[in-house]
């Protein structure tokens, strides 16, 4: 783009020089005519040649990746917004003061896709603002997707090569017992200060799984969902469902009463990657199956979330029951195989659901 931009104004300027060189020609014809008959038709000036200019290129592979990747994550993102900000209440342990927003430039991606997110996502070496979680202190104080992010605190934030993973050093002190911070962002060519309200909201991260396996992890600090879960799922309340159950195996700590943080968690890093290592994700990939009575706890929390987050419950059980049957447990590398204990889930979410709607009717406080 920088080429073309330098290469339009020549292109003006050539035309009108070719005008020129036409309008003598012309009006030599003119003066060998006689006097007594009039003056022959000019002949028409030959058109301008048009300026061609090359079509565009096709999207490359990366170009198209990063594309649905992007999409994707704004829908996850976007989904998960309304449960953490939501219910602090109901996982104390991990919740924290969040500045709600999140940011990246175009070496948060593998180098493969450097230049693609450059072209698609238009990030460069500085910090840009990708996502506002809705409801935020970030978002009620104007903060837009698109602001390149400068400084918080007046401490200018880093650029380039690992600025994503410095920038997260840099701000987990100047979160802390503050109620609110100082953000510099460029928008539009100009310097805008924002005073930013920290959002006290559950600490959980949510990752995109590079994977079509139907599936859901949790490693007890975050959780992450497949990209076939995320196709599966219709809706966004239905997306919504499985968000809040893993965040509840997270509150409730079953990723450490199963001993399985560490091998989830590696799970979790290997399917985060562009190009995962899918022979290591052959059966269970290591994770023991969830006993049904924790699960079921899980799902009661979970239900509590997504009511207090403004999400309809009422097709929880529909949805799990699909589930199972498209993806049963025989299906190893799927979700259903990991929580077998759909009809014990089923059993107590119905009766879940009763209390939360008799408490809803008797404006009482939704907490389980």
């Amino acid at each position: 783009m920088p080429v073309l931009t330098r290469l339009q104004p020549l292109l003006q300027i050539a035309a009108p020089r070719k005008e020129l060189l036409l309008i003598p020609a012309a009006l030599l014809l003119a003066a060998c005519a006689t006097t007594t008959s009039a003056p022959p038709d000019l002949p028409a000036r030959p058109a301008e040649p048009s300026v061609r200019t090359a079509p565009p290129a096709p999207p490359t592979q990366e170009e198209i990746a990063l594309q649905s990747l992007a999409t994707m994550q704004d829908r996850l993102y976007r989904v998960a917004a309304p449960l953490i900000v939501n219910n602090p209440q109901l996982c104390k342990s991990q919740a924290r003061n969040l500045l709600g927003f999140t940011a990246k430039n175009r070496y948060s991606y593998s180098n493969e896709y450097i230049a693609a997110a450059q072209k698609v996502l238009g990030l460069g070496d500085k910090l840009r603002i990708m996502g506002v979680l809705a409801g935020s202190g970030a978002a009620n104080a104007g903060v837009r997707a698109g602001d390149v992010l400068l400084s918080v605190e007046d401490r200018i934030l880093p650029e380039g090569e690992n600025a994503e993973r410095q920038a997260a050093s840099v701000l987990a002190p100047l979160v802390t017992g503050r109620s609110s911070v100082k953000i510099a962002v460029l928008r539009d060519g100009s310097n805008v200060t924002l005073n930013v309200p920290l959002t006290h909201a559950c600490a959980y991260g949510f990752e995109l799984g590079n994977t079509d396996n139907v599936t859901a992890y949790a490693d007890g600090y975050r959780v992450l969902v497949s990209r076939g879960m995320m196709n599966f799922a219709k809706t966004d309340d239905e997306l919504a469902y499985v968000l809040a159950k893993e965040m509840a195996h997270n509150t409730l700590g079953h990723p450490a009463r199963q001993r399985m943080s560490a091998t989830v968690g590696g799970i979790i890093d290997n399917l985060t990657r562009i190009r995962p290592d899918m022979s290591t994700m052959s059966g269970l990939a290591g994770v023991k199956p969830m006993p049904q009575e924790l699960d079921a706890i899980a799902d009661r929390l979970s239900l509590y979330m997504l009511v207090r987050a403004g999400y309809k419950i009422d097709d929880t059980v529909p949805f799990w029951r699909r589930l199972a049957t498209q993806y049963p447990p025989t299906v190893l590398n799927a979700y259903t195989a990991m929580h077998p204990g759909t009809n014990f889930r089923v059993a107590a979410m119905g009766r879940t659901l009763k209390d939360i709607k008799a408490k809803q009717a008797a404006n009482k406080p939704l907490m389980p």
